[in-house]
């Protein structure tokens, strides 16, 4: 059964992403890198599902989503941009097959960087990042989300690929084998999958090719 939260704030993060902060429901269990079904407590809207991945960690006292909005989709997320501060969600049980396993490289294609900002947030918590690392693949550098947050934790290890600019110091295109094999550290580096449905399936075959096994592969199922 839904339970309905209050929006504590919302805020715009790039042109097309706002982070939406809202109530935390009583007895809410979620893991870093899950989603959960979110619908707007309005008429006509309260039907119509979309999952959000959690940006907030589970031991604090709201929830956060970090959502890319679509205004000409005349959907969802095209009604959240005008959304105000005690405007009401629909929160849902929340599930997703992505949780940290070990060290590793993320590879994340747009909104689906949002998994590994809960994860990324988990492990500067316990003061575990380590060597880990990500590889965003955007169009252009205005769609990077939280890039600050990823350079200042990250630093080289924050690895951007962009497919409609051609900018110093990123990667230009697509995400290769070439690439993702430059960036591994370790034959037991895990490998975390999350974004568009094709760029998940071209980034599996990369990893195919590297001979990377199933069992360090951790991807969205959803």
């Amino acid at each position: 059964m839904a339970q309905v939260v209050k929006i504590i704030s919302i805020e715009h993060l790039t042109h097309d992403v706002i982070k939406i902060v809202a109530e935390k429901p009583e007895h809410l269990l979620y893991q870093p890198g899950q989603a959960v079904d979110v619908s707007i407590n309005k008429k006509g809207w309260e039907e119509k599902l979309r999952a959000f991945t959690f940006t907030s960690l589970p031991n604090e006292d709201h929830i956060e989503f970090t959502i890319k909005t679509y205004p000409s989709h005349h959907g969802v997320t095209e009604q959240l941009l005008v959304l105000s501060v005690g405007d009401e969600l629909l929160i849902h049980d929340p599930f997703g097959d992505i949780s940290y396993k070990g060290e590793g490289i993320f590879i994340a294609g747009g909104a689906g960087v949002t998994p590994f900002i809960a994860i990324f947030k988990q492990l500067e918590k316990d003061h575990k990042v380590g060597d880990n690392k990500l590889i965003f693949a955007n169009k252009t550098k205005a769609d990077i989300i939280q890039a600050d947050k990823f350079i200042t934790l990250l630093g080289c290890n924050f690895i951007n690929v962009l497919s409609a600019e051609r900018l110093d110091h990123y990667e230009h295109g697509y995400i290769t084998a070439e690439l993702i094999k430059n960036h591994i550290k370790s034959e037991n580096d895990y490998f975390y999958i999350c974004g568009p449905e094709p760029m998940m399936q071209a980034v599996e075959n990369h990893l195919s090719v590297l001979e990377i096994t199933d069992s360090h592969i951790v991807r969205e199922a959803f």
